[in-house]
């Protein structure tokens, strides 16, 4: 075990001794050593075992979901979004081999180029790539900060201080244009109620339907996650209508156990 991981270790026991709320002492070192198990488990298609990512922010269902569901043939992937790019991700199996390019705004500290991964920079709303070239494209957690002020996080490019909250759909467009026939989307989302937080968006079921109905899937399953007292578990539009989020920028009176999203949906469309 090297000098490193030790701490981390050390830091996330004190995080599960100290209240375990979001973002408390530690919580950055407990996420960095409980979410790689959680890649590389076995995903449930139904519900999910007690306790699963309990005090873990919503990544711990969009990466295991759509990992479980992407095929194990060779291919073009788009990750739109860069949300795949961390080592512990780009380990997994059904990764390896997959042509992966990854478009974001602007790069970031890490960059896997060794692995044979592409890495573009530009906005959504408008591709460089051509017609239906890409077998795959996901997009976990991006679409929600599509149009709204992403120099909060992601970028010091003032231009990107918008607030065009239906400019998501454009980027959904750009993205079933570049995708092949037959091809997959995977998106995953903030859900519950619809609210603007300035850099990101919650998606209800209205918000979802029109997304659906833009894209005009062949076919498509939806999912839908909530965080409980038993940690993630299976749930409904209708069970996580009332879904909150926890924005760490506006931290409330009282912190939820939440660590982000309360609840997300994943949706898994066919062009």
């Amino acid at each position: 075990m090297t000098f490193e991981s030790s701490l981390r270790q050390l830091k996330s026991r004190v995080f599960i001794s100290h209240g375990r709320r979001p973002y408390a002492r530690g919580y950055i070192s407990y996420r960095q050593t409980e979410l790689p198990q959680y890649i590389h488990r076995e995903f449930p298609e139904g519900v999910l075992p007690d306790r699963w990512g309990m005090w873990l922010d919503e990544r711990v269902i969009e990466y295991p979901w759509f990992l479980s569901r992407l095929p194990d043939t060779s291919g073009r992937l788009l990750d739109a979004g860069s949300a795949l790019n961390h080592d512990c991700v780009l380990s997994h199996e059904r990764l390896r081999n997959k042509t992966l390019s990854i478009y974001t705004l602007a790069p970031e500290s890490e960059s896997y180029c060794h692995r044979g991964i592409s890495y573009l920079y530009g906005d959504l709303r408008d591709c460089c790539f051509r017609d239906e070239y890409f077998d795959w494209i996901v997009s976990i957690s991006t679409l929600e900060h599509v149009g709204l002020d992403n120099t909060r996080h992601y970028t010091k490019d003032r231009s990107k201080n918008e607030c065009c909250p239906e400019s998501h759909l454009q980027a959904l467009r750009e993205l079933r244009r570049v995708l092949k026939s037959s091809g997959i989307l995977y998106i995953t989302l903030p859900y519950g109620r619809a609210g603007d937080h300035g850099w990101l968006q919650i998606f209800d079921a209205e918000k979802v339907q029109k997304l659906v109905d833009v894209f005009r899937p062949g076919s498509m399953r939806e999912s839908y996650y909530r965080y409980t007292s038993s940690g993630w578990q299976l749930s409904s539009p209708e069970a996580s209508r009332d879904a909150g989020y926890f924005d760490i920028s506006q931290p409330p009176s009282n912190t939820p156990k939440f660590a982000a999203a309360e609840s997300v949906v994943c949706l898994e469309l066919v062009k």
